[in-house]
């Protein structure tokens, strides 16, 4: 019995056999993405069609506190796997980046619920924003949350009475979130340069 078509006929068949095993191990779909938060999806780039920037700040017992970096950016941030729409860099506290592939409306209730998403995907606590809850906060039955908006259009911060889940994200505008009391007026807030 010849052996030279034997060995060839296995070493085909092994080929195949490994052919095969790639194929099935490199076509596994893959693992689900980061969730999609109020409509606004994880990308794996940055997005640039609408590039502009609206910043927050979370007032408490007259303090502003910082919100995390990297809301909305998941992964390493030297090497980022997605941005959500709207993201937070490191580099620019409390400014909020609104990134998208198409001209959209985007509201502070969808970078909420994208905090929160974010949040959770770190095993951290979800980010609420309702009439007794701003992010970590609970009001107290003493307490109220008083909202200011400045367009910086000179005005300075205005009352806003709306619910602030409501409120549009505009470039260059600064939303205050002040839990009272004390009734301290918002700081100013500059945007760093550039922005």
């Amino acid at each position: 019995m010849p052996l030279l078509p034997i060995a060839v006929a296995g070493i085909l068949l092994a080929f195949a056999i490994g052919v095969i095993i790639y194929i099935v191990v490199n076509n596994k779909p893959a693992g689900p993405g980061p969730a999609t938060a109020a409509g606004i999806p994880c990308d794996h780039l940055e997005q640039s069609t609408v590039h502009y920037h609206a910043a927050i700040q979370i007032i408490y017992d007259g303090t502003v506190h910082p919100i995390p970096a990297n809301i909305g950016i998941t992964g390493d941030p030297a090497s980022p796997t997605c941005y959500y729409w709207l993201h937070v860099h490191a580099g620019n506290p409390n400014t909020i980046h609104i990134e998208s592939p198409a001209k959209d409306t985007f509201t502070l209730g969808q970078f909420f619920a994208v905090w929160s998403t974010w949040s959770k995907a770190n095993g951290d606590a979800a980010q609420p924003l309702d009439a007794t809850h701003v992010s970590t906060f609970t009001l107290t039955p003493e307490q109220t949350l008083k909202v200011y908006i400045d367009l910086q259009d000179g005005k300075g911060p205005q009352p806003y009475t709306g619910d602030p889940n409501a409120i549009v994200l505009k470039s260059h505008e600064v939303i205050s979130l002040v839990i009272s009391p004390p009734d301290t007026p918002p700081p100013a807030f500059t945007f760093a340069s550039g922005l």
